[in-house]
């Protein structure tokens, strides 16, 4: 009897260390419908999410398990991406088009990610069609954990500012001025947390300070095409983070963000106490559109002047702003070792694959865009689950595009879906180059990389002796300036299919973006997931029996 005893106790002791082992869970559900809303003055249909615009932020801690589940009241189909996740061994929980099966009208899809060895901010937002055009997206923040050092003092309160252009047209009515080979145009205006404000001094604050503190911002672009200057009145910005790195930690005056990227900042209240305006206005537009918030100083008095700080001008400006941008070498990200620990410059390249992008017409005259000659299509059945299915052969073929385009090769437009395979754990370099007159701005979903270069003219093999090789920072988006390349470094060591993309909503949309498969020839679940047990079915592999024998579900 002493000895069951003594067993039970034992096994009651390691259930509970397990239990406490766990990394925490948090649960939510999501109710995706339409409602109307006026950004910009005119009454128009948008996305919400439990009655929000924008959606909830998704606040959580590094490591935390999320499940979320969305139940979509849409009449369409529906996905969320969470830009900037890297879904370690799980990319069926992406939702990029070709890696998950949209969500019916009507049905709910789970969500069960976790935020593994991950800090910073982020966002997420609708990854079919064109409907981040009405809204769908909110901010998404991960916290460092309780005993991991902070390069800066606790700020008294964290604020989201979400920044993006907007047009007045629906989201279906955008689409379908791209489905008959037209640009969407120009935006109508800017907005801040949904909303336009007009430097006009009246107005209910979207902030308040407390005069003396100091104050963590998390800004997002997550429009569809305009790169934003970001400021805020006689006050200087310093920033910490960048997409889950730390930063040194530089003031500046103004901050470029490109479409799908964010910045971590810190502002002290330490002007006088009245109220001072937020701004967010276009840049490389000779129209430049601003969009205005207000802050205001707890029992301050006095209005904001109308007099709005000015944006700076030309793309130079911007070029020379991200070279200032680098890696803070001795703090801690999401585990306690300093991020200077990881070497990267003394790496081999084990592989190049240079990305033209270009823009052309096609068939019909319509407009695509293309990277190194092949212009992305989405496929009924997602690429990942063709590939995990078996059915690979039926749906796309890999490796279309040459790791070295040559000019032929990019001179004309095949449309096509467009698949890479990369070797697992290669350490790779990828350069993107920008023929086109636009700015572009690329991210990599499930990974984040060195943005070591952004240079005018073409890339040749000599430019690498420029590359930051000690300090350059460590995030998921690059901007590309018109007639310039940028480069990136990065090891290959998630699995899964991965989405490399343009974020301008429609190039993107139009074909330039590609999926990459990364995995050894044999995968197990050390190296993925499986295809998880509510994995929601279409295509092609409707009633096909799971693979034998199959990997263990998360």
């Amino acid at each position: 009897m002493v000895r069951k005893s003594v067993i039970l106790g034992f096994l009651l002791t390691v259930l509970t260390t397990v239990i406490k082992a766990e990394d925490p869970y948090l649960f939510f559900t999501w109710k995706v419908t339409y409602g109307t809303m006026s950004p910009l003055g005119i009454p128009q249909k948008v996305i919400m999410i439990n009655d929000k615009f924008p959606g909830p932020n998704l606040n959580t801690t590094t490591n935390n398990n999320i499940v979320i589940n969305v139940i979509n009241n849409l009449d369409e189909p529906f996905l969320f991406t969470w830009s900037g996740m890297q879904h370690r061994k799980n990319s069926w929980q992406d939702g990029m088009p070709g890696t998950t099966c949209p969500i019916p009208p009507g049905k709910n899809f789970t969500y069960h990610f976790q935020a593994k060895d991950q800090i910073g901010s982020y966002f997420y937002y609708p990854s079919l069609g064109l409907q981040r055009a009405a809204g769908g997206f909110g901010g998404l923040r991960i916290n460092s954990r309780p005993l991991i050092p902070v390069p800066y003092a606790d700020p008294e309160d964290d604020y989201t500012v979400l920044i993006g252009d907007w047009y007045t047209k629906t989201h279906v009515a955008l689409k379908e001025n791209l489905d008959s080979g037209r640009s969407i145009g120009r935006p109508e205006g800017v907005l801040i947390n949904g909303k336009a404000g007009k430097p006009d001094g009246t107005g209910e604050p979207m902030f308040t300070m407390k005069p003396g503190k100091t104050y963590k911002y998390r800004i997002c672009n997550v429009g569809l095409k305009m790169a934003l200057n970001f400021r805020i009145q006689n006050h200087k910005i310093k920033l910490v983070e960048l997409e889950g790195s730390h930063t040194l930690q530089n003031l500046y005056d103004s901050l470029d963000l490109h479409v799908g990227q964010c910045f971590g900042v810190l502002v002290t209240a330490d002007q006088e106490p009245k109220d001072y305006y937020m701004v967010a206005s276009t840049r490389f537009l000779k129209t430049v559109l601003t969009s205005t918030a207000l802050l205001r100083y707890d029992g301050g008095k006095g209005a904001a002047s109308t007099e709005l700080p000015k944006p700076p001008v030309g793309w130079a400006w911007s070029l020379n702003q991200f070279r200032s941008f680098r890696w803070n070498l001795t703090a801690s990200a999401a585990r306690p070792n300093p991020q200077g620990s990881y070497h990267y410059g003394k790496i081999n390249i084990t592989r190049s694959i240079k990305l033209v992008n270009t823009v052309g017409k096609t068939e019909g005259n319509k407009l695509r865009y293309a990277l190194s000659g092949v212009s992305h299509v989405e496929t009924e059945t997602p690429i990942k689950l063709a590939q995990y299915f078996g059915v690979a052969d039926r749906v796309f073929k890999y490796d279309t595009i040459k790791d070295e385009p040559t000019k032929a090769d990019t001179s004309n437009i095949l449309v096509q879906p467009n698949v890479l395979n990369i070797e697992h754990r290669s350490f790779v370099e990828i350069v993107f180059e920008n023929q086109e007159r636009t700015a572009q701005s690329w991210h990599l979903d499930g990974y984040s990389f060195f943005a070591v270069a952004v240079e005018p003219g073409k890339w040749t093999p000599a430019k690498r002796k420029n590359y930051n090789l000690l300090d350059a920072v460590y995030r998921h988006t690059i901007q590309v300036y018109p007639k310039c390349w940028g480069a990136i470094l990065l090891t290959f060591d998630n699995c899964g299919m991965w989405n490399i993309r343009s974020e301008i909503l429609e190039k993107r949309y139009l074909g330039q973006q590609l999926y990459v498969n990364v995995g050894p020839p044999e995968l197990s679940q050390r190296d993925e997931y499986s295809f998880p047990a509510n994995g929601l079915r279409c295509g092609i592999i409707k009633g096909l029996p799971d693979p034998q024998p199959p990997r263990d579900s998360l």
